[in-house]
């Protein structure tokens, strides 16, 4: 039998933003836990169905993303195994969108917390050996690498690359290499704000969508460097 058709979409209410605000300042399970139904009806379900119309908007648009309900959302509950902070749970909520194009690593996502949401993607945390190829690529490719990261349509959505970076220029790399910001890159980032009443409307799969437009050439050129992760 087909299972039950998927939910549709119809955007995120302000009341589920006044409650990651007041998980915000009751982050523990005493408040969650009576509380568990309504972040469910708030944000879970309504994430899910998020993640389902931008599957079918991505896939109307050729884009090689996934949105998928059930792998896309990130789980609200925190890990802290090795945290010094023990708060439980998470205080935005948020979910990825891998590329589903030749290479891998890279990918999109949506975070969610009030006054703080924001859409972007990228390479987080890349393996040494796909940051040495970045890092090579930056100065053997640079007509490539710009003809990407100076896009128009790139620079209107999301200005430039950015992320965690070394101090300095890395081993190997001159201090006053004209490209120098870029090589001192550790993550390959690139986001842009939504404000609260984008973040909520029901046109939210639109705008992710036609957001991430734009991304594509700069998560192929990053897709496709040699070495794992």
């Amino acid at each position: 039998m087909p299972g039950p058709e998927p939910a549709e979409f119809e955007g995120f209410s302000p009341d589920a933003f006044q409650f990651l605000v007041d998980l915000a300042l009751n982050n523990d399970r005493s408040w969650f836990q009576p509380r568990k139904a309504d972040f469910e009806r708030l944000w879970k379900r309504p994430l899910e169905a998020l993640c389902g119309a931008l599957g079918a908007e991505l896939a109307d648009r050729s884009l090689t993303l996934s949105a998928d309900p059930d792998r896309s959302p990130f789980r609200i509950y925190r890990d802290v195994r090795f945290s010094a902070d023990k708060s439980p749970y998470k205080t935005a909520v948020s979910a990825s969108f891998p590329w589903t194009g030749p290479g891998g690593g890279v990918g999109a996502y949506l975070h969610l917390e009030p006054g703080a949401c924001y859409v972007g993607g990228g390479m987080w945390h890349p393996a040494p050996a796909r940051l040495a190829a970045w890092r090579a690529m930056i100065v053997g490719d640079r007509q490539r690498v710009h003809a990407c990261l100076d896009d128009p349509g790139f620079r209107a959505t999301f200005g430039s690359v950015n992320g965690d970076a070394l101090k300095r220029a890395p081993t190997g790399f001159a201090a006053d290499d004209p490209d120098i910001e870029l090589l001192r890159l550790k993550d390959i980032t690139f986001g842009r704000r939504l404000s609260d009443a984008e973040a909520g409307s029901r046109d939210l799969p639109r705008t992710l969508a036609a957001t991430f437009v734009p991304a594509v050439p700069v998560l192929e050129l990053l897709a496709l460097l040699p070495g794992d992760g």
